[in-house]
């Protein structure tokens, strides 16, 4: 079950994302989905990271999602979704919407003191250029991952597909 919070972390998911990611975190904003049980899946994450553009909004921080979602990259997936990509216009369109969606998600989150910094630093072009996961050429896909993230949290037809395909959501507890 995924249930999507978008709260900053409390201190024992703050614990359980340094786990998750063997480290400190920086720049999370907030947790922005969950398992039933209240583990972060998705973080959602600043625009601006020490004064660098940090283009990826969902960050998935779920081990077990990772896991699963690896194995089906290291199986051909993306490739093989890139291929779709150039034979199917319909999907390369919702592929596109997705992208579009991740963008103007990442806008509608920044606070005034953010888009001021990113404007101050010159990254505005590349805030709104930079689709899912930071990736500058929306006709390819670079990480399902990134695409997984954002699926649990917005509008992703890569996701839908990897769901109806291996049933990922279905393997949370």
């Amino acid at each position: 079950m995924v249930i999507h919070t978008d709260n900053p972390p409390d201190p024992r998911q703050l614990a359980i994302i340094t786990e998750q990611l063997g480290r400190a975190p920086r720049g999370i904003e907030a947790v922005a989905a969950t398992d039933g049980a209240g583990t972060p899946l998705v973080l959602r994450m600043a625009p601006i990271v020490d004064d660098k553009p940090f283009p990826t909004l969902y960050w998935l921080s779920s081990e077990h999602l990772k896991v699963v979602i690896s194995r089906i990259e290291a199986d051909g997936a993306i490739k093989r979704l890139e291929a779709r990509l150039r034979e199917e216009p319909e999907l390369l369109a919702a592929y596109h919407a997705s992208h579009r969606d991740y963008v103007d998600t990442r806008w509608r989150h920044m606070s005034p003191a953010q888009e001021a910094e990113i404007s101050r630093l010159g990254y505005s072009g590349l805030l709104t250029t930079r689709g899912i996961g930071g990736i500058a050429n929306w006709d390819q896909i670079r990480c399902l991952h990134t695409q997984y993230a954002h699926h649990l949290c917005g509008n992703n037809v890569i996701g839908q597909w990897m769901d109806a395909e291996y049933g990922i959501a279905d393997t949370l507890p």
